[in-house]
């Protein structure tokens, strides 16, 4: 089987994403599992290393046909000189992140990379003419998907799966945002990537009340009567195998959630704050629902101990095995669904068509 080929970007240069990077590749080992290639930049990729007496050897290279399948390979593509400037938001480390993503984007579409993992961004930076998102998510689903594609945000770890019906929003605009086709739509996204990228044959999923104590039969919100559980009946009868909806400080107060292969959360917060109080160590980010399997790392730049040298790049490397199993999973979903009789026909048709 050969090498799963890694894009890795930078994220912003100011921030730990360098570090994390060379800390994973520090055992020669994970060349074993695939092939890497931070999209970034040599000199940058130096003085991190320098800068924190990282020992974590590399070769540059300028594009992704040079990779060494055996070495952590860093390609150049971000501006000649950026200047680093630890623990702080520059336009210039902002566009030194877009850069490494714009490529790596680029390299993903024509081929050269197999799944992507995205070191950290600061959201701020980052904005430009070219990036007007709130995030990788969002950016991503622009770049990639296709018509009808959605990306789900899925927060996950070996204990648990949180997956989003909304994300990057003002809390005054969520509850505007959960309507019965957004939640449906979401199940539906969710039920196929637990059996087509996680092998889970036939998942049971939990989904989240929006209202505090599931609106208390109406008393503090509807949500949950006129647009939650109608969309679970329709997913139900999809063959979804869907419960709820729970109150959200009971489910994960209780560990209910250790009886699920996944939980569906109506907004960011109500998911994510309770995901990393228990996992933040070994957090991993997946967008689920497009072609690319793209994972990152669960935490943000880590302006405030950047270039200290005190990272952890636990949740790093499970972004990486993460990604690596995710594609192993989708090709072996992919060969056991293949339909080789609609091939067959599609075949004598055109020969029929021939004469």
């Amino acid at each position: 089987m050969s090498k799963i080929r890694v894009g890795i970007t930078h994220g912003d240069p100011n921030g730990i994403g360098y570090e994390i990077i060379l800390k994973t590749f520090a055992d020669m080992e994970m060349m074993e599992l695939c092939t890497p290639i931070v999209y970034g930049s040599p000199k940058i990729a130096s003085y991190h290393r320098k800068g924190m007496e990282l020992q974590t050897n590399f070769n540059p290279i300028t594009k992704a046909g040079e990779a060494n399948p055996d070495a952590l390979n860093v390609l150049h593509c971000t501006a000649e000189e950026v200047k680093i400037d630890f623990g702080q938001s520059t336009a210039e480390a902002g566009q030194a992140a877009y850069a490494a993503l714009e490529r790596a984007i680029k390299d993903w579409r024509e081929g050269l990379i197999d799944v992507l993992v995205t070191a950290p961004i600061n959201k701020h930076s980052i904005q430009s003419e070219k990036f007007h998102f709130p995030g990788h998510t969002e950016y991503i689903q622009a770049k990639v998907g296709k018509e009808g594609q959605q990306a789900l945000m899925i927060l996950m770890n070996e204990r648990m799966r949180v997956a989003l019906v909304t994300t990057h929003l003002p809390i005054q605009e969520v509850a505007s945002h959960i309507t019965e086709a957004a939640v449906l739509k979401k199940l539906q996204i969710l039920h196929h990537s637990l059996q087509r990228d996680f092998s889970i044959g036939n998942p049971r999923i939990a989904v989240l009340a929006l209202n505090p104590h599931a609106g208390d039969g109406g008393l503090l919100g509807k949500e949950e009567e006129d647009i939650i559980k109608p969309a679970m009946q329709k997913a139900e009868e999809e063959g979804i195998c869907v419960y709820g909806p729970y109150a959200a400080d009971g489910f994960f107060g209780t560990r209910a959630y250790e009886s699920f292969d996944a939980v569906l959360a109506m907004y960011h917060d109500q998911g994510l704050a309770p995901f990393k109080l228990l996992a933040m160590d070994d957090g991993v980010n997946y967008t689920a629902g497009l072609d690319i399997v793209r994972t990152s790392p669960d935490h943000g730049t880590a302006f405030d101990i950047a270039g200290k040298g005190v990272a952890d790049e636990n949740s790093f490397r499970q972004a990486i095995f993460t990604a690596i199993d995710v594609y192993r999973h989708r090709q072996q979903w992919d060969e056991g669904h293949y339909d080789p009789l609609q091939k067959l026909y599609v075949d004598k048709r055109d020969r029929a068509e021939r004469g």
